[in-house]
């Protein structure tokens, strides 16, 4: 993908109410919005890091089709371990800043992602989070003129009733998922 395109921005959703990033609140109309400003300064393609969750893939596709725009999946179906090996090796840094409770708990909230933090995840884990198993926050790497310093502030519980709000907007479980019953999360602040 190297020089084929190029980046124009990055972007991510935050929930209004809790001002934490999210996938789930008035997603789809809210970046059909986005979408459509970025298509009227011409851009025709935009990036996921999906990995293997076909499901997922076909959604993006599907949506971007409604707007005659396309997805680019770079790194899609290969091996999650082996692309964070990639990643730290590569001198990426990046903070485990929320996760699901059916995997994982509150302290991996704040551990950096390097090769204790992936010797330390329970069975069942993907390495990458995949499944949605935690998020992580990329704040150093070769990309970055200097690294972010950052650290960890408030550590918050959500159950799902409070994440996901209303009858149409429950937390979809893979197949074979374990059961959520809802997500920690922690503020990531500048350091002073």
């Amino acid at each position: 993908m190297e020089g084929r395109y190029e980046v124009v921005s990055l972007l991510t959703t935050c929930n209004e109410h809790f001002q934490r990033v999210s996938m789930h609140d008035e997603y789809v109309e809210r970046m059909k919005g986005h979408l459509l400003a970025y298509k009227a300064q011409g851009v025709t393609r935009f990036a996921f890091g999906d990995i293997f969750l076909e499901d997922l893939k076909r959604w993006r596709e599907e949506n971007l089709a409604q707007l005659d725009l396309r997805g680019v999946f770079p790194i899609w179906k290969v091996d999650s371990r082996q692309l964070i090996r990639e990643f730290i090796s590569l001198g990426f840094g990046s903070v485990i800043c929320c996760v699901n409770d059916a995997y994982l708990d509150e302290t991996a909230l704040g551990r950096n992602i390097d090769s204790d933090f992936i010797h330390w995840l329970p069975a069942g884990v993907d390495a990458c989070g995949e499944n949605g198993e935690y998020h992580s926050f990329a704040f150093a790497g070769p990309i970055f003129q200097q690294p972010l310093r950052l650290h960890v502030g408030e550590k918050v519980y959500r159950p799902v009733e409070e994440t996901h709000p209303g009858p149409t907007s429950a937390v979809c479980p893979l197949p074979g998922a374990r059961q959520t019953k809802g997500f920690w999360y922690c503020d990531l602040l500048p350091a002073p």
